[in-house]
């Protein structure tokens, strides 16, 4: 297990703040398309999310119907020149992407706060219910042996007794943990992307949240996100041999 420390090629292929929200029932979602004007700066590249729901009726083992339900306009999407930063104002909520290469978490947080600010102004939400982050790490590191402890600190294993020449080609692995004490929760996945006799190349996606009602000017909201942030540094840190985080040094 390696110690936290700031890793000058953190392998972050995307970093996420995630903020949903209760907004007022009056509210329409098409009042985002403004923000076309009020970011088009530094956030030129505009897009309108739609959704539909899909379903299926089944009578007596057989297909009855199908259904489709177009669920409109539910946010906008709002890119950087670059596309390396985006900005979701949806009906739900408020989300700030920052996409590798990532720079630091202070700027992270600071861009996102100055945006929520934005997205408060446009919309009014009356409560903010959860609040996210997460970071997702595509690691890209030399093929030794299909054991792969020496990978990951908490590796997928082969049931004891099958044939010495089985070998692990893919794996999904997800657990949910919860620190009771703060009451934030993670969910943790470790999935193989790829593997050759050169290199492995696999996801450890980490998204801590908590579940929680704040008013919108509540400054509790970013000091959890500096705890959430820390639980993050742990769970990435923890889930690594040292010698796989000294690649990204």
């Amino acid at each position: 297990m390696s110690q936290i420390r700031h890793l000058k090629n953190a392998p972050i292929v995307e970093a996420i703040i995630d903020i949903r929200v209760k907004l007022p029932s009056a509210f329409q979602v098409k009042q985002f398309e403004s923000l076309k004007t009020q970011l088009s700066n530094s956030y030129p590249k505009a897009e309108e999310r739609f959704a539909i729901e899909g379903g299926i009726e089944i009578k007596k083992g057989k297909l009855t119907s199908s259904i489709v339900k177009d669920k409109g306009l539910q946010g906008y999407f709002f890119k950087s020149g670059d596309g390396k930063q985006i900005v979701q104002c949806r009906n739900k909520g408020f989300t700030f992407n920052r996409l590798k290469p990532y720079t630091r978490w202070e700027e992270v947080i600071e861009e996102a706060k100055k945006l929520w600010e934005i997205y408060v102004e446009k919309a009014s939400p009356e409560l903010v219910t959860r609040i996210a982050v997460r970071y997702i790490n595509r690691l890209e590191v030399p093929f030794k042996t299909y054991d792969f402890s020496n990978y990951l600190v908490a590796p997928p294993n082969i049931p004891s007794g099958l044939p010495e020449n089985i070998k692990i080609e893919g794996f999904f692995n997800k657990i949910v943990i919860n620190d009771v004490e703060k009451d934030i929760k993670a969910n943790i996945i470790q999935t193989l992307d790829s593997i050759d006799n050169k290199f492995v190349k696999f996801i450890l996606d980490i998204d801590v949240y908590k579940i929680h009602d704040y008013n919108i000017d509540d400054e509790e909201v970013w000091d959890t996100f500096e705890n959430l942030h820390v639980m993050k540094n742990q769970i990435f840190f923890k889930s690594l041999p040292d010698k796989i985080v000294e690649l990204f040094e």
